[in-house]
């Protein structure tokens, strides 16, 4: 059962070059993520406070992917740019995917926070728990 709303990819706009290679990204993000023994259960999930990439579950634990391309490691690099605003949004974003499927009486799974990187070669690193809900 897939809890997502995919984004239209079927002509509903043309996509950038950037985009595309997001889109590849992510693709590449979730080919691994299944290869560890993850179930995909949904991608693109946009709330209101932001959007969730990739949302897996790992074993019972549900977990919330991002995935950051970048073609150099300037700035940081991809890593570097899953900086302290991108880090609440995403939690805000994971809260209400909580409450829409889970509610407000029900038993929470255990959840984490994934970051896959990714640069012009493919995926670079998967970084599990790279983050807390603080």
């Amino acid at each position: 059962m897939s809890y997502l709303r995919r984004r239209n990819q079927t002509g509903a706009g043309v996509r950038t070059p950037r985009q595309r290679a997001g889109d590849a990204a992510e693709a590449q993000a979730c080919a691994r993520l299944e290869a560890a023994g993850c179930r995909i259960l949904g991608r693109n999930v946009r709330f209101r406070e932001g959007e969730i990439d990739i949302v897996a579950d790992d074993g019972g634990t549900l977990v919330f992917v991002e995935v950051r391309m970048r073609r150099s490691d300037g700035f940081g690099g991809a890593v570097g740019s899953v900086d302290a605003f991108k880090r609440r949004r995403l939690v805000r974003a994971a809260q209400h995917f909580l409450l829409q499927h889970y509610g407000t009486g029900s038993r929470l799974p255990p959840c984490r926070f994934d970051v896959v990187t990714a640069d012009g070669d493919g995926i670079r690193e998967w970084i599990r728990d790279a983050f807390a809900a603080d």
